[in-house]
């Protein structure tokens, strides 16, 4: 049984990881990109940011008990 918890130990640090990478990518590459390049690109970039970070979020996500 320890090598079914071996198996899911990266899956469990994606899961710990991607509310971390979204929350603090999207506030740096947003204002930034609203500042060196246009209002518009930081505009697509959140929402395709926010929709990739939506989606991650969904895939990785762990209910209890369903496991």
């Amino acid at each position: 049984m320890t090598t079914g918890n071996a198996d899911r130990l990266p899956l469990r640090a994606v899961v710990a990881l991607t509310p971390l990478a979204g929350s603090i990518l999207f506030p740096l590459v947003v204002p930034a990109l609203m500042l060196r390049v246009s209002i518009s690109a930081g505009m697509i970039a959140a929402v395709l940011i926010g929709s990739l970070w939506f989606v991650a979020m969904l895939s990785t996500s762990e209910m209890p008990g369903h496991g």
